[in-house]
């Protein structure tokens, strides 16, 4: 059997031995059911409507502090469901709080939860509340968004055809070089100081795909523009590629010097030891357009005022996957273990503030 992990999200080993074969009914209205580089599940209602469905943990971390916690668990989950090119309209939220948290903690940040759920337009349907022994944080519990859509709009990431061109915006590690700027400031501003600190603080509310997942598939979908779509979470970019290449069964041929790296992300992966290319980027979405329809992506994207760039290419699956360095090319690999956790875990034991 595949090792479970110690930290983070399973492999696609542990998927497809432990997870895929335990999918209880089979029914024939799942459309997109669970498979690896999926974020979404697509079930048929009827003959023009499909219930496009995602879930992600809930969280409240302390060193963000409960108002950034429910933005950052609302965004999550909306960023996802919005790969679907779908905007989000419901969710469900469990929460299954740690015993320590008090009333007026609690009612905080499910006013803010509210607070970003109405400004999306998500009504919170159905949940389940609770302190139970044995919880704790930073994971409170789980939820779920949901969207109606129509069959013959929705994106999924199996979409991705040769010859599409791969666009992404904002660029890498959005999400270590935003959480570790929060959580270790002092660390940060002593080895690289004030004006880099204030940079990577940034980040955090770049985070959210969910604006640029609708901008860009406003454009047209399928073959009219927007063909796929994808939240680099953990893995970064790379974890992205390889997920989006196993669910639409292609490869891709990326191009090194098309991917920028800004002086405080390449500062902040360079002092916790973290290579960008593989960690955690929440708020980079990763989208293959239909070649003609690449410069109108980008436009809209930059009426948006999101950074977006032309990186690559999707390519048949017999080709691979290809990151192009000058004249060279190296396999694109990702092992399935984001250096983040241990890099984290690491700045904790050692005293990093």
């Amino acid at each position: 059997m595949a090792e479970f992990p110690q930290f983070g999200k399973i492999g696609r080993q542990f998927f497809d031995e432990v997870i895929y074969p335990k999918l209880g009914a089979r029914r024939a209205e799942v459309l997109v059911g669970p498979r690896h580089g999926c974020d979404n599940a697509v079930i048929g209602l009827n003959d023009e409507q499909v219930l496009i469905v995602t879930t992600d943990p809930l969280s409240i971390i302390p060193a963000l502090g409960l108002q950034d916690s429910a933005w950052l668990t609302v965004h999550l989950l909306a960023s996802d469901l919005a790969t679907s090119g779908v905007a989000p309209q419901f969710a469900v939220f469990d929460f299954n709080l740690p015993p320590e948290i008090s009333a007026k903690e609690f009612e905080a940040y499910a006013t803010a939860i509210h607070n970003e759920c109405e400004k999306l337009g998500i009504a919170i349907v159905a949940g389940h509340t609770g302190k139970f022994f044995g919880c704790n944080y930073t994971i409170v519990g789980g939820g779920m968004m949901m969207a109606i859509g129509h069959r013959d709009t929705y994106l999924a990431p199996t979409m991705a055809q040769p010859g599409d061109r791969v666009v992404i915006t904002k660029g890498l590690a959005v999400a270590a070089t935003g959480i570790l700027a929060r959580v270790f400031p002092e660390t940060i501003r002593s080895s690289c100081g004030e004006e880099i600190h204030q940079r990577a603080l940034s980040y955090f509310r770049k985070f959210s795909v969910v604006e640029d997942a609708l901008t860009a598939s406003s454009v047209g979908v399928r073959r009219n523009g927007v063909t796929a779509m994808h939240d680099a979470t953990e893995g970064g970019l790379f974890g992205g590629l390889t997920e989006m290449a196993a669910a639409a069964e292609c490869g891709f041929m990326i191009r090194r010097d098309a991917i920028p790296i800004p002086d405080e992300v390449r500062a902040v992966c360079d002092l916790f030891q973290i290579d960008p290319y593989v960690t955690l980027s929440e708020g980079t979405l990763l989208v293959t357009v239909v070649p003609e329809k690449v410069k109108t992506v980008m436009d809209a994207l930059a009426s948006k005022l999101i950074p977006a760039y032309e990186i690559g290419a999707v390519v048949p699956a017999s080709e691979g996957l290809w990151l192009k360095d000058g004249a060279e090319k190296k396999p694109i690999a990702f092992d399935g273990v984001d250096p983040y956790w241990a890099a984290f875990a690491k700045a904790l034991q050692e005293g990093g503030k």
